[in-house]
């Protein structure tokens, strides 16, 4: 195991994915607020759907998040820049982390991986060469690094492109239904759409997304392959950017394919000044306990979190129950229409509660198709009727994919004494 994981190698890799996603993740944290995210995700909202269990985390007043997504943008240059990057990526990720939990209408796996890959970094010695803490003499300058930094990344790489192929094996999927209704919303060209709206091409996009996540990973491991591998996820990234518009993550992924091409020709291309390393190698047991004691048992979670659906009773693709956290990423279209009716106990007159006066159109929408948000915004009701003797019952149909409208939720059920069930099933989540 010794000489697996422990033997030295060129830490060219590591150094310049630090210095790419520095510069990504600044990209992010400045375009967010260009683009106006910040204004309609996180300021403009009058009730904000954090992770259950951290509704204590909300955002900012006033225009506080545009202060905080520049402290984070702020903290990316110094990460790329190598100054003081210690406390730069944990300034960033614990604020990213903030982000993150403290909203779900815009949630995507995207900006899970973000999360993890941060916390990654701040354990990693990403700031020994080109950086200038070594610069002002911070930190001595190292060229190597111990191979498992190259394998984390591998591995973790590995977990989303495995789970996001298993997930794509349903019948929407196969038939071509849902990439069909994916490509038809990404461009009013009617050339483009002329193309995209042949069953040949969306059968194609169908089938090659699934050989994507099964094989690029294999195929960037073999130097025989590694070329072919990297052309075809140039092609795949690039097209998810051009019409799919996922903001940074085509090129995040891209980014991980500096790990698997020998840390010599990394060194050669970007550090052609930079020497060698002599041989024998060395072996280098730094952060040897963090490895064997925290990361591989990470890694494990990592692997069991995306099957605890199929321990949850129901599809996911209906109940959503273990949807996040388990790479499911892009897979469905949901529509759905809800109307929450509000029932005085004492006189028994029935009213309907108008949601739309303090959720924003996103949020609206996201909350006729997501259980989870359903029960928070009946918590947020309990309390604008706090002291009165009410019932919450919930009119909730959906559709998959254009499929036919179904009812979610049980319109029987009192959501004043509803529970949210954590692990498992929600008998007031329907099943057909």
């Amino acid at each position: 195991m010794n000489q697996l994981f422990f033997k030295n190698i060129d830490n060219s890799p590591l150094i310049v994915f630090r210095i790419f996603f520095g510069f990504l993740i600044s990209c992010e944290s400045f375009g967010a607020i260009i683009t106006g995210w910040v204004k309609r995700v996180l300021i403009e909202p009058k009730f904000t759907f954090s992770f259950i269990g951290l509704e204590w985390l909300q955002p900012l007043p006033g225009y506080g998040m545009y202060f905080y997504f520049i402290i984070m943008g702020l903290f990316g240059i110094a990460i790329m820049l190598g100054y003081r990057y210690r406390v730069a990526i944990i300034g960033y990720t614990i604020l990213w982390a903030g982000v993150y939990f403290m909203q779900k209408t815009s949630y995507n796996n995207h900006y899970y991986l973000l999360l993890i890959i941060s916390f990654y970094m701040i354990f990693l010695p990403a700031n020994q060469y080109a950086s200038l803490d070594v610069k002002q003499q911070r930190i001595h300058k190292q060229n190597t690094m111990p191979y498992w930094i190259s394998l984390l990344f591998i591995v973790q790489v590995t977990i989303v492109y495995f789970y996001a192929a298993i997930a794509k094996f349903y019948p929407d999927w196969l038939d071509g239904t849902f990439t069909k209704l994916l490509l038809s919303g990404t461009t009013s060209n009617e050339f483009l759409l002329k193309i995209f709206l042949n069953k040949y091409f969306y059968l194609f996009i169908a089938y090659a997304g699934i050989l994507f996540d099964l094989l690029i990973v294999p195929l960037l491991l073999f130097k025989k392959t590694r070329t072919i591998a990297l052309a075809a996820s140039l092609s795949f990234h690039l097209f998810n950017a051009i019409f799919l518009q996922i903001g940074i993550f085509p090129f995040f992924a891209l980014s991980f394919s500096l790990f698997f091409y020998p840390p010599e020709k990394i060194r050669k291309l970007f550090f052609k000044n930079k020497p060698s390393i002599e041989e024998p190698i060395a072996y280098n047991y730094s952060r040897k306990r963090f490895f064997l004691y925290f990361l591989i048992p990470f890694l494990f979670i990592q692997f069991i979190l995306p099957l605890r659906h199929h321990l949850i009773e129901g599809d996911v693709l209906w109940t959503e129950e273990g949807h996040r956290l388990s790479w499911r990423m892009m897979l469905r279209k949901r529509d759905g229409f809800i109307n929450f009716k509000i029932k005085n106990n004492d006189t028994g007159e029935i009213t309907s509660y108008d949601y739309h006066k303090n959720l924003s159109p996103k949020q609206a929408n996201t909350l006729a198709t997501k259980p989870d948000f359903i029960w928070q915004y009946c918590q947020r009701i309990k309390q604008e009727y706090s002291g009165k003797n009410i019932s919450i019952f919930i009119d909730c149909k959906n559709n998959i994919n254009n499929g036919e409208f179904k009812t979610l939720i049980d319109p029987k059920q009192d959501f004043v004494k509803a529970k949210w069930n954590y692990f498992w099933h929600n008998e007031w989540v329907l099943l057909h």
